[in-house]
């Protein structure tokens, strides 16, 4: 477990933001600093075919240790953190035997991490905390996915009895700005089926997510002066007010949970000669979501017929649910369940409220579930991973790899 937890905090040391505005693969210098160290780290403890491409995707290969024809399996993380806060000087803190209560971050600045608020944090009394100084996030989303992956594939080159087939393993890049799959080889994984390691509480199991749509709504107006506006100004501004208006209020992520969908505006800027805004739509039926965005498009229309095509919209589907693509293949959900009750670890099965690189690589041909990582409050200073999550997670991913051989 330390050489896990070491392996974990030289990972978030290394700054790997991503950066949305940056059309480049990777979108960031910086991650490639992370990205070599893991393809050397990976040669050392033995991983076979180590490779890395011009985007910095990174793949390698356990060798199978049966004569048996088995599956080729692999498990997935991304080495990127959110452009959400910063992740720049993570310094990490580590709190042993967690008594329960407040943990102070930042002295200074005043920032606690309660179990008043995040009430997850009495589920870990007793364990090692690994926490932020308040002042970045963590990046255990997915930093601590990684060091389990490695860590797991170093225990199996180390137990030889342990039997299992060929293993793939796959670090992606950008996978928080949404692109972590869009240059994934598929065909050079060469795997039947894989795991992203990119959940959170121990014993999540998901395989299906949002459906995603991104929209960017641009408004046209005329400046007149206001003491002779009468019929002749257009105010942008106001037009943007009543097209969110028209959304209905309780369908927001601050109402919503489960598989109930959501419209997110999460930017806004104007005057009255231009307006925009950009929102995100979301929703785990596939029904729902065409009506969702549906009803963006009637309001375009509605609005354009009173004020005289002033609104243009930009509507893109992002990602789809996932579990389309797992369900003809079930038994890949099965075999991690099995590997969890067998490890005396309750599976939660439930479904994602986001997506994943796994939603984008089943529909490019790789089903791919996800499974608890550790970590909790991602993308803020509150973040934190308990260690005994990350090595629950490590004692999975090699009953996993046993489980499908033994099959």
């Amino acid at each position: 477990m330390q050489q896990l937890m070491d392996r974990f905090l030289r990972y978030v040391k290394i700054d790997t933001q991503s950066d949305p505005s940056s059309d480049t693969t990777p979108s960031t210098e910086k991650q490639w600093d992370l990205a070599y160290k893991l393809v050397e780290e990976l040669k050392e403890i033995g991983m076979k075919e180590v490779t890395i491409d011009d985007n910095a995707y990174i793949m390698a290969t356990l060798p199978s240790t049966t004569e048996k024809a088995v599956p080729t399996i692999g498990f997935i993380s991304h080495f990127d953190t959110t452009p959400d806060f910063s992740g720049t000087n993570v310094t990490p803190k580590i709190v042993e035997n967690y008594d329960g209560g407040d943990i102070i971050l930042n002295r200074e600045k005043k920032i606690v991490l309660s179990p008043y608020y995040f009430e997850d944090l009495l589920l870990y009394e007793g364990q090692t905390l690994i926490t932020t100084d308040g002042t970045t996030l963590l990046g255990a989303d997915d930093k601590a996915g990684i060091a389990e992956i490695i860590t797991a594939m170093e225990y199996l080159i180390k137990h030889p009895e342990i039997k299992h087939g060929k293993i793939r393993i796959g670090f992606t890049p950008d996978e928080e700005i949404g692109r972590g799959a869009h240059k994934f080889d598929v065909e050079q994984f060469g795997a039947q089926w894989a795991y992203t390691m990119d959940g959170s509480q121990v014993g999540e199991l998901e395989y299906e997510n949002f459906n995603a749509a991104g929209a960017k709504v641009i408004i046209k107006g005329k400046s007149v002066h206001p003491g002779y506006a009468k019929n002749k100004m257009i105010n942008a501004v106001s037009i943007a007010n009543e097209f969110m208006s028209i959304l209905p209020p309780e369908e927001t992520p601050q109402h919503t949970s489960g598989r109930e969908g959501f419209f997110h505006i999460h930017s806004m800027k104007g005057d009255i000669e231009h307006a925009e805004f950009e929102l995100i739509v979301r929703d785990h039926s596939a029904t729902q979501f065409e009506r969702r965005k549906k009803l963006l498009q009637d309001i375009v229309t509605k609005l354009n017929a009173t004020y005289g095509d002033c609104i243009s919209m930009e509507l893109k589907d992002q990602y789809f649910n996932m579990r389309e693509k797992i369900e003809p293949v079930f038994h890949i959900v099965e075999i991690a369940k099995e590997a969890m009750e067998s490890l005396e670890i309750e599976p939660i099965i439930k479904p994602i409220r986001g997506g994943t690189d796994g939603s984008q690589l089943s529909f490019m041909g790789l089903p791919c579930p996800n499974i608890f990582a550790g970590g909790h409050n991602f993308h803020g200073k509150y973040e934190y991973v308990p260690v005994e999550s990350m090595q629950k997670a490590v004692d999975v991913i090699v009953k996993i790899c046993e489980l499908t051989a033994k099959r």
